[in-house]
């Protein structure tokens, strides 16, 4: 028997009502039953796993429309949710490794008084993201999507008692709204157009469509798709957001959430293959992206923030594979899948050396923590190898395969792209080796009242499970064309063209991430790091300003707006109010007027009817005079 589409969904969804609804007196239970909805919601995917595996790639589909949502004149949308080859990824992805989180999140937040309300929006925010990626339409997406947002803003913003975490919280959804009314507009643009917002009905109408009415979609899903996964120029949210607690960092902003851009514009793929301005748009994007991320990460001291721009970085990667078509779909979604295992170690590993050294984020206060912090050190290691492209670890299959899919786009573009790619793979290894070195080697720097110790178990288990996948699942994935012939029914297939022959491509790609490690060991590796950073050139005090992506967005955004609403509201003021308040006055005066002939004594009221009826006499013998 299949197992219903909408239980991986219910599963978390319960458990996170239950949890808000009973309260305090769930606290001694609540992060026990977020692990269990959790991890039940992974079985479930698991077992749909199997099930589609064993069927023939053409019966693979499974759609449930659970009742009809919509019915509105033109407009019929049902509730409606799909499992196919794409989604299943994500299912996998969100429940498996959103699953080891919760569970280090039962030793991460063991002390703070609200663990249950924490596990309680764990939870929301598992069944809001595998409703965006379920369901099999836009509008159901779109919940999905705002439902994502909702549980961001409530997890970054959790230790609320901080000004920076609730600041911050409040940056990332303002941010991610106006990437939202990108995707909303792109859905008026749907049904105006093909009168539906269906996956399947938009996708067949599509080819009849006009290139002019595809790309402005296109690039409205883009805009949509910057602000949910902190692309340019709607990236400012992301490296603030790490005021959250450390596995909301590992969950949301770098696994799952910011995702769901990628995840959007390889399921709008039939749109995006029709609209080249739109596609040329992503790939502008990503590797914009992934080099300004990547630059970012060089200069950052706080080594969740490194990471943070390194997650920034990673995801131009994905777009720039996406915005290549069939050619780069199914790299995209490799890089994706690889990106959540190693990077959520990463962030979990950054946790656990902040848990042992008294919550310090600032790397010039650590070093010297392998031999305190050995599972950490290990687990942490694999990690940054795999991130670098290390072979035979994750990246190494995903990042390599994005940088030839890209130096294989032919001509100048491809020359350009892939010198793009390959400069931020050096950059990458440079900055990650620089975390690395300042972490866990060189001299102690830690204040005196901090006594570095390794996690509980808890904590170590997921942060060993992460290594294994951050180790395995590139060559699981990648070797003899798994991923692309799994997803080959959803994102097409593509006969790969190469410049140069692999072997000649990976040396290259390797030299250069070898270049990357040796300058970053050469400058933190042979000397002492200073307890202060200092001044550098211009491109690192812009880099420390994370590139001026806040001044940028003040400038061109947040003041013309504040000009704008002024204007809007001298015009209101000037023009709406004072018609409203003149004709009021106006209405007024009359009234004042006419008040007077009201004077209250019947002798005047007898003296005005008997000067009417005189007048009206006088009236009518003038008519019949004439």
């Amino acid at each position: 028997m299949t197992i219903p589409v909408w239980l991986t969904i219910v599963l978390p969804l319960a458990s996170a009502a239950i949890l808000l609804l009973a309260g305090r007196r769930s606290d001694r239970w609540g992060h026990l039953l977020g692990c269990a909805a959790a991890l039940a919601s992974f079985v479930v995917g698991a077992a749909q796993f199997a099930d589609m595996a064993g069927r023939d790639a053409e019966h693979r589909l499974v759609h449930e429309t659970l009742f009809s949502w919509v019915p509105v004149a033109g407009l019929q949308v049902d509730f409606g949710l799909q499992l196919d080859q794409l989604s299943m990824c994500f299912v996998l992805l969100i429940t498996g490794v959103g699953s080891l989180i919760h569970v280090y999140s039962v030793g991460y937040m063991a002390d703070d008084p609200d663990r249950r309300r924490f596990f309680a929006y764990l939870n929301l925010f598992l069944a809001a993201m595998l409703l965006l990626v379920l369901a099999d339409n836009y509008l159901g997406l779109y919940v999905g999507w705002e439902g994502v947002g909702l549980a961001s803003y409530l997890l970054i913003g959790f230790w609320q008692h901080k000004p920076t975490a609730a600041t911050a919280a409040k940056k990332a959804f303002v941010v991610n709204r106006v990437g939202d009314m990108g995707l909303a507009i792109a859905m008026f643009l749907m049904f105006a157009t093909f009168g539906t917002v269906a996956f399947s009905g938009v996708f067949d109408a599509a080819p009849a469509a006009s290139e002019a009415v595809l790309s402005v979609i296109g690039l409205l899903l883009l805009l949509g798709a910057c602000g949910k996964s902190a692309q340019v120029p709607l990236q400012s949210w992301l490296l603030d957001a790490m005021e959250g607690p450390t596995p909301v960092s590992a969950l949301i902003h770098a696994a799952t959430m910011v995702t769901a851009g990628v995840y959007l514009i390889v399921r709008s793929g039939p749109i995006f293959d029709l609209a080249p301005w739109a596609q040329t748009g992503v790939v502008i994007v990503g590797a914009v992206t992934l080099l300004f991320g990547a630059i970012i990460g060089c200069a950052k001291d706080d080594i969740k923030k490194a990471l943070a721009a390194s997650t920034m970085s990673q995801i131009g990667y994905m777009h720039l594979a996406a915005g290549l078509g069939p050619a780069g779909y199914a790299f995209a979604i490799l890089h994706l899948l690889t990106h959540g295992f190693f990077k959520a170690g990463l962030f979990l590993g950054a946790g656990s050396v902040m848990h042992a050294t008294n919550d310090e984020v600032n790397m010039r206060r650590y070093g010297g923590l392998r031999t305190l912090l050995p599972i950490t050190y290990v687990t942490f290691g694999l990690g940054y190898l795999a991130i670098i492209g290390v072979p035979p670890l994750a990246g190494f299959f995903s990042k390599d395969a994005i940088i030839e899919a890209a130096l294989g786009d032919g001509g100048p573009r491809g020359i350009l792209l892939g010198g793009a790619t390959l400069l931020g793979a050096g950059i990458t290894a440079f900055y990650m080796t620089r975390v690395m070195l300042m972490t866990f080697f060189g001299e102690k720097r830690w204040a005196p009242d901090v006594h570095p110790h390794e996690a509980p178990k808890v904590m170590t288990w997921p942060m060993i499970l992460l290594a294994i996948g951050s180790v395995a699942s590139g060559g699981l994935l990648a070797i003899g064309g798994t991923l692309e012939h799994w997803l080959e029914p959803v994102v097409g297939t593509h006969e790969a063209h190469h410049v140069m022959p692999v072997w000649v491509a990976t040396t290259i790609i390797l030299a250069t991430v070898a270049v990357g490690i040796a300058i970053a060991y050469r400058t933190y590796g042979t000397q002492p790091v200073p307890a202060e950073a200092p001044t550098g050139s211009a491109l690192a005090v812009a880099a420390r300003k994370d590139l001026y992506g806040d001044a940028f967005n003040e400038e061109v955004l947040m003041r013309p707006g504040a000009r704008l609403t002024r204007a809007l509201v001298v015009m209101n003021d000037n023009g709406i109010d004072s018609a409203v308040t003149g004709l009021a006055a106006l209405v007024g005066r009359l009234s004042y007027r006419l008040r007077q002939l009201q004077t209250g004594f019947a002798r005047s009221y007898a003296l005005s009817i008997l000067a009417g009826a005189v007048v009206a006499v006088a009236a009518l013998w003038m008519v019949r005079s004439w």
